[in-house]
């Protein structure tokens, strides 16, 4: 149980941890730019929630469930982003806008990090290679969402440290997940199902309350709309190239 903890962290943190890096050495700040980056990563986490989470959790579960699930991890954004946002007193300013972001952004992918570690540690328990292949298939398309968490972050002030503070405890929540899975296996997979359509409803909070309307707040232009459907299509493919 401690080797699938322990393995669930290394991948969980070292793919938040490589996309929080390139995030932070990013030399290029145009509002162009960090509209594209946030378009991306919104583009992404849409392919992975429709082709990835809601069709996993619906296979093992029932479609009220699955509801319930994204219901709940909507309510649970929605809080979190009212508290974040009395944090910074609604303030307008794009410096402030961009910290919120990229906050309100890594709560999300915590909480979605932990269905992932349930993946892992479920998969371990079936075989090591399965776990195995789920462990570097998340550690991969992990790079992007540490990428699209230390952009908005840095560009709003936030100091290099206190990025990578955030991005690595983000990532820390899969190694949570990989413990859970490995402890419940394949005896509750109503609760793996609960986890990945809670992820789901997260993530699709975030996609439609911060990172579109972010990325249209810094440039109205094409080049965003382009930049989601590219997120959209590459998550699509990764998506299925790792499921096949």
């Amino acid at each position: 149980m401690l080797r699938i903890s322990l393995l669930g962290l290394f991948f969980g943190t070292i793919g938040t941890t490589i996309g929080g890096i390139i995030g932070i050495i990013s030399k290029r700040n145009s509002n162009r730019f960090l509209s594209f980056i946030l378009a991306f990563a919104s583009g992404l986490m849409l392919a992975v929630v429709c082709f990835d989470l809601i069709p996993e959790s619906l296979e093992i579960s029932s479609l009220t469930i699955v509801i319930v699930g994204i219901i709940l991890g909507i309510i649970v954004m929605t809080i979190c982003d009212i508290l974040v946002d009395k944090k910074f007193n609604n303030s307008n300013s794009i410096k402030s806008s961009l910290l919120r972001t990229g906050i309100v952004v890594s709560i999300g992918l915590a909480l979605h990090n932990i269905p992932e570690g349930l993946a892992i540690g479920s998969g371990f328990d079936a075989s090591n290679k399965l776990g195995i292949s789920l462990a570097i298939a998340i550690c991969l398309h992990d790079i992007p969402e540490g990428i699209s968490m230390a952009i908005p972050m840095k560009n709003g002030g936030m100091s290099k440290m206190k990025v990578m503070f955030y991005v690595i405890m983000s990532g820390i929540a899969t190694g949570i997940g990989a413990w859970i899975g490995a402890i419940i296996g394949t005896i509750s997979v109503k609760v793996i199902a609960i986890c990945l359509s809670f992820a789901a409803g997260a993530m699709l909070y975030i996609v439609s309350g911060e990172l579109i309307p972010e990325s249209n707040k810094l440039y109205n232009g094409n080049m965003s709309i382009l930049a989601n459907i590219l997120g959209f299509l590459l998550g699509f493919i990764a998506i299925n190239i790792v499921t096949y």
